[in-house]
């Protein structure tokens, strides 16, 4: 029986189209907004959504481009709008969508179309991840300007913090559509020119500067003299420094071509709240494109995901949140990865102390329902070691009086009487 996702925020409009097609024989699950159809869709992997395009949270033009850009468009989708243009069907069908309904939706148009976009034998092109698909990390869309601005001028451009796969992403984000694309670390033998003019136009990548050998590097050099001319754009990846590679035995020529235009990806610490996005992004490629078998995260290992140490530097944090996440998904043994999981990849990062140790039931809290129940054992420990002295307890929570004594009552700490007095 096959699944459909009906997504609009109109509540007598998904039960219109839920009776219709459940009396069909189809298994029809709904959605309110676009952050329940991002919850269901991975889920369910179901095989057919109807979007509506205006929606109060993400609109579903955006929701389209999202799973485009998060290479999850692998089934059909159907828009749906009262307010459709032609210019809005155009920008639905470039991004992959399946059809366009227009509402008020008459019944045999709307079977018609379900059955024939379930019929599809093709499906929709899967995009591959780009950074376009992070909408909701305002850091990583910052470096994404960063890296779009600096390769629209440049020929060249050196990516800084990331290897492997976390680099193909960037440069992904780079690629025009239908662009030809070649991974220069793949090429063992002597770089021709008929194999760079089949990529005319496109991209060349060098995932990792340090892996490659001495013939990949001349291929290198060959393909820099002719980057204009053939109008190709090269993207390296590198976390090794340019002294380190040059000690290695690179040309220090070559070095100064590939260093003269560099964009460093940004460190991961500091921004414990937009993790869960970044690993969810990326676990849920890694499950799309069949690399590792259905997994979820649960609240406890996002949690866990926010508290890991990560390092000021790039270079210690994108790499290893990228293996972090593929690892996991591996080697867990259910489908929902657990803190637990997490603590047993990574036991290393983990504090072992007592203190710690009753902390860690709160991972699996939702992440307000942790920060209140920590701030509640945070004052009531300082409570006790300060006496009940509210004027040191301001000093060591470094918070007004006033805000203090509204933070506990919210918390619902009780008081001394004689502890109330100011």
């Amino acid at each position: 029986m096959a699944i459909i996702l009906v997504v609009d925020d109109e509540v007598g409009i998904r039960e219109l189209l839920s009776e219709i097609l459940i009396d069909e024989g189809y298994d029809v699950r709904l959605a309110e907004n676009a952050t329940a159809a991002r919850k269901l869709r991975n889920e369910l992997r179901p095989d057919l959504v109807l979007l509506d395009i205006w929606m109060p949270d993400t609109d579903g033009i955006s929701l389209l481009k999202e799973w485009h850009a998060g290479g999850q468009l692998n089934m059909p989708v159907v828009m749906m709008s009262g307010h459709g243009t032609i210019d809005t069907a155009v920008e639905a069908t470039r991004f992959g969508a399946f059809d366009f309904l227009e509402k008020p939706i008459a019944l045999q148009k709307l079977l018609s179309t379900v059955q024939k976009a379930l019929k599809h034998d093709t499906p929709p092109p899967r995009a591959p991840l780009t950074l376009e698909a992070f909408t909701r990390s305002a850091f990583v869309k910052e470096f994404k300007r960063r890296l779009e601005q600096a390769a629209a001028k440049a020929t060249i451009v050196l990516l800084k913090g990331a290897t492997g796969g976390m680099a193909e992403i960037c440069t992904r984000t780079l690629q025009p559509p239908r662009a030809p694309w070649l991974d220069l670390s793949a090429v063992s033998s002597a770089l021709s020119q008929e194999m760079l003019e089949k990529v005319s136009g496109g991209i060349l990548f060098v995932p990792d500067l340090s892996a490659l050998g001495k013939m990949q590097q001349m291929n290198l050099a060959f393909a820099v003299d002719r980057l204009e001319k053939l109008n190709l754009q090269l993207v390296a990846a590198s976390v090794a420094t340019f002294p380190a590679l040059a000690e290695a035995g690179w040309d220090q020529k070559l070095l100064a071509r590939l260093g003269e235009v560099w964009v460093a990806l940004p460190a991961l610490a500091g921004h414990a709240d937009e993790l869960p996005e970044i690993a969810s992004l990326l676990l849920s490629n890694f499950v799309e494109r069949g690399e590792v078998p259905p997994r979820r995260f649960s609240t406890g290992a996002l949690n866990a995901l926010r508290t890991l140490p990560w390092k000021n530097h790039a270079e210690a944090s994108w790499t290893t949140l990228y293996m972090l996440v593929r690892n996991l998904a591996l080697t867990s043994l259910d489908e929902e990865i657990s803190a637990d999981d997490v603590s047993r990849v990574m036991p290393q990062e983990r504090e072992s102390s007592p203190q710690m140790a009753s902390l860690l039931p709160l991972l699996d809290q939702p992440l307000r329902e942790a920060r209140d129940a920590f701030e509640k054992l945070y004052f009531e420990h300082h409570l006790r070691l300060e006496g009940g002295n509210m004027t040191r307890l301001a000093e060591r929570s470094g918070l007004e009086r006033t805000h203090l004594y509204r933070k506990l009552k919210q918390l619902d700490i009780k008081l001394g009487k004689r502890h109330e007095e100011p």
